[in-house]
């Protein structure tokens, strides 16, 4: 197994062949989509479940649309398609038949041309609101409360596994209220079920805030983010919620008949999260031995290895261990027990370490004379022995220290990497030589925005929620008067 990269040396490089040889993910024969494989599949599968029950507990169901959209409902929303236009794949033909020119060899069939051409769905706006307008006559139709899990289609030029490719998976909620008030408190609410969510099982703090118009979901008349902060000093926005007024209903002809007896636009929301909250979560804990994994999210939280020399010795160990994973298991704790004699025990060590696992245990027979096991924790790197009687109590308290350990750390990294700037100067020092979230008072014009993207490629992640003084505050670019107190960072 080749050593990692370090992060000081590229971290880049260091992203790619930890997910490589974690087993996460491949790059496929497609160009920029990528196969998941198992170990990161079980991962994206704890994140959805998780979801999926916070979702539910928040009234929505599940349903499927689509993969394909009609040309003409895609353009429906000039602004939503305008904003996707660039990134469509879009399917003309439907059949292939045998080339005459190159025996063995297929060509598109000239005469099988649709009728109209689809979009492969970057986002489900069109398609789905082309459906409430049949399911929608009157208030007692709403609220609809729909998600969906699904795959998207973005054609990237520059991807790279799990941060960017031209598939990803996803969910995508769209809701469909009787009222203004309706829709935005589900958007709030849908940005604290994302906040809730990547705090308390990914171990990432986020900053919740607003876009500006400039970093507006196309379509929308609002949308809200959590951004986060990666350890190489870049942010990644890790969820958004977007009001999207009654943009789409008008769109679309949604109409509903009110209590009173009016015919009124319906107002809409959507929101959205995908696999790269996997690459969120492997670029705010690991290190440069590989994964660093939150048990609550790990696809295996406790991985038990045994040494021994002989079989009886083997079979001492095993009677503990295998009842200490039926302990575990009734803990609900995911445990592997590794018995494999082809490998040594200290390949495994490796192994594991670089997969992440939160809690290796290691049993030999001097450990069993002494009434004891070693226990190395994945997050500090540091060992320690446990004693074998009440040993699952003990797995369990330190899962949920190693939970909260691995959020305060990032925290504090976060904290470290946040700095107020007001001039030009500092902040472009900042950006080159400590990276992270930048604070500063911006005027709020797009010119100045866009001025200073085009000049140092930051932009503004977000507008953090909540009141700040602006008397007498200038915009550290432009020296106009402040509408803003906003956070500046690099970003993926």
């Amino acid at each position: 197994m080749a050593k990692l990269t370090s992060r000081s040396e590229d971290y880049s490089k260091w992203y790619n062949e930890l997910v490589t040889q974690t087993g996460m993910a491949e790059n496929s024969k497609v160009r920029g989509c990528m196969v998941i494989k198992p170990y990161g599949y079980a991962i994206w599968e704890k994140m959805q479940a998780e979801l999926d029950r916070m979702f539910k507990e928040t009234g929505h169901q599940n349903a499927y649309f689509p993969l394909f959209v009609p040309k003409s409902l895609f353009e429906a929303e000039e602004k939503n398609a305008e904003g996707f236009a660039k990134e469509c794949a879009v399917v003309t033909h439907y059949r292939l038949k045998n080339d005459p020119n190159k025996e063995g060899k297929l060509m598109v069939d000239p005469e099988a041309k649709l009728e109209e051409e689809l979009v492969v769905r970057p986002t489900s706006e069109a398609i789905i609101w082309s459906t409430y307008k049949n399911w929608i006559q009157s208030y007692r139709d709403l609220p609809i409360l729909i998600n969906q899990w699904a795959n998207v289609v973005r054609w990237e030029m520059r991807t790279r596994l799990f941060l960017r490719t031209a598939e990803f998976l996803w969910q995508e909620g769209h809701t469909a209220h009787a009222t203004r008030e309706e829709a935005w408190e589900e958007t709030t609410k849908m940005l604290d079920v994302y906040s809730d969510f990547i705090e308390g099982f990914m171990g990432i703090p986020v900053v919740k805030g607003m876009k500006t118009p400039n970093e507006r979901f196309a379509g929308a008349e609002e949308t809200l983010c959590i951004e986060a902060l990666m350890q190489d000093g870049k942010a990644l926005q890790a969820g958004t919620s977007h009001f999207l007024g009654q943009n789409f209903a008008k769109a679309f002809d949604v109409k509903f008949a009110s209590k009173e007896g009016t015919l009124d636009y319906v107002w809409a929301t959507s929101w959205g999260v995908s696999t790269r909250l996997i690459g969120a979560l492997i670029m705010t804990h690991s290190d440069d031995n590989g994964l660093v994994l939150p048990p609550k999210l790990a696809p295996i939280q406790v991985v038990i290895v045994p040494i021994h020399r002989d079989d009886a010795q083997k079979a001492a160990i095993s009677e503990v261990a295998e009842k200490l994973v039926q302990d575990l298991k009734a803990k609900d704790i995911s445990v592997k027990f590794d018995d494999d004699d082809n490998v040594k025990p200290g390949w495994k060590f490796n192994e594991y370490e670089l997969k992440g696992v939160p809690i290796r245990i290691a049993i030999g027979p001097r450990d069993l004379e002494n009434g004891q096991v070693e226990m190395a924790r994945r997050d500090t790197l540091t060992k320690s022995f446990e004693k074998i009687e009440g040993l699952a109590d003990t797995i369990e308290q330190k899962l949920d220290e190693i939970q909260e350990s691995i959020f305060q750390k990032a925290l504090n990294h976060r904290s470290e990497h946040t700095t107020e700037v007001e001039t030009y100067e500092q902040f472009k020092d900042i950006l080159e030589n400590k990276g992270g979230f930048i604070s500063a008072y911006w005027d709020g014009d797009s010119e100045t925005e866009e001025k200073i993207k085009q000049e140092t490629k930051a932009t503004i992640r977000c507008i953090p929620f909540g009141e700040v003084d602006l008397e007498d505050k200038v915009d550290f670019y432009s020296g106009k008067p402040a509408k803003f107190k906003v956070l500046f960072a690099k970003a993926y």
